[in-house]
C-alpha cells in the first residue's frame, strides 16, 4: 500500500516537472516579445533574442507609437481586425450550429450524403480554393471590403462537425416536449437546444475568433488598401529587407494577443467543457 502511494507521488510529481518545462518552453517566446516591447528597438538589433529584463531601459516609447506612426495607422488595423472577428465569429456559429444541429437532429433525404461531404471538405486544402474564391469576389464586387474576408470561409466544415458531435449526445426528450408543447422548430432550437449546446459555443467562440483573428492569406488578397488591412498583414509589412521597425512591430505584436487573452479569460470554462464533452459524444 505505502508502495503504491509512493508510486503515485513520484508518477505525479514527474508529470508536474514534465509540464513545467514545456510551460516554460511556451511562455518564454511571449516573455521575450513582451520585455522587448519597452525597450528600444535598437536593444533587438544590438543584443538579439535576450530575456534579460534590463529594467533601466523600459519606456512606454514603443506604446505610444502605435498611436502617433503614419497617422495612426495601426489603429486602423486593429479597428479592421475586430470588426472582421467580431462578424465572422458571430455570423459563423450562428450559420454552423444550425447546420450542425440540422444533421444530428433531423432525418431526411441526402443527410448522410452532406455529412460525407462535410467530412471531404475538410481534408481540402484551402490553397487550392483560392482561386475559384478570388473570382467570385470579384464577380460579387466583394475586394477591399469586410465582407470579401468574412463571407468565403464563413460556414467552417469542421465548425459543423464539431457541432454536429455535439448535437448527436443531446437528450431527444427535450424536443419531443417542446413540439407537445406546440413550440416550432425554430422555437426548440433557439429556446431549448441552444442553451444545451453552450459549451460548444465557448469552444467554437474562442476557435473561430483565433481562425479569423490570425488569418493572413485571404485577407491579404482580398484587402487592398493600407486602411483596410489587418494586424496580421500590417504587422508583417513591417518586415522589409531595407530594416524592420521593431519599435511598432513588438508593441504592435504584444497589443494583438490581448483579445484573444480576454476572451479565453472570460470564455476558458465553456471552452474546456465544450472539446472533452464534445469530442466523446456521437
Amino acid at each position: 500500500m505505502v508502495t503504491d502511494k509512493k508510486r503515485n507521488l513520484a508518477a505525479k510529481i514527474l508529470i508536474f516537472i514534465i509540464l513545467s518545462i514545456f510551460s516554460i518552453f511556451c511562455v518564454a517566446p511571449f516573455f521575450f516579445l513582451l520585455v522587448s516591447s519597452f525597450k528600444p528597438g535598437s536593444e533587438m538589433i544590438r543584443n538579439g533574442i535576450s530575456l534579460n529584463p534590463h529594467f533601466e531601459l523600459w519606456n512606454l516609447n514603443n506604446y505610444k507609437l502605435l498611436y502617433t506612426a503614419r497617422d495612426g495607422i495601426y489603429l486602423y488595423w486593429y479597428r479592421n481586425s475586430l470588426i472582421i472577428t467580431l462578424l465572422y465569429t458571430v455570423l459563423s456559429l450562428f450559420f454552423t450550429s444550425m447546420v450542425g444541429y440540422g444533421l444530428a437532429v433531423y432525418d431526411f433525404k441526402g443527410k448522410r450524403l452532406i455529412f460525407i461531404i462535410v467530412l471531404i471538405v475538410m481534408m481540402v486544402p484551402v490553397e487550392i480554393l483560392i482561386l475559384p474564391l478570388y473570382k467570385l469576389s470579384i464577380s460579387l464586387k466583394l475586394i477591399d471590403k469586410y465582407l470579401g474576408a468574412i463571407l468565403p470561409s464563413l460556414v467552417s466544415p469542421f465548425a459543423v462537425f464539431f457541432f454536429r458531435q455535439y448535437a448527436v449526445g443531446l437528450p431527444k426528450d427535450f424536443i419531443d416536449a417542446g413540439r407537445i408543447d406546440g413550440c416550432s422548430e425554430i422555437g426548440i432550437y433557439f429556446r431549448i437546444m441552444m442553451p444545451l449546446m453552450k459549451p460548444a459555443f465557448g469552444a467554437m467562440t474562442i476557435l473561430q475568433a483565433m481562425t479569423s483573428w490570425n488569418s493572413f492569406v485571404w485577407p491579404l488578397i482580398v484587402l487592398r488598401s493600407d486602411n483596410m488591412l489587418t494586424l496580421p498583414i500590417g504587422l508583417q509589412a513591417l518586415i522589409t529587407p531595407y530594416g524592420n521597425n521593431y519599435d511598432l512591430l513588438l508593441a504592435g505584436a504584444v497589443m494583438s494577443v490581448v483579445p484573444i487573452v480576454i476572451l479565453f479569460l472570460f470564455n476558458q470554462k465553456s471552452f474546456i467543457s465544450g472539446l472533452t464533452i464534445g469530442g466523446v459524444k456521437g
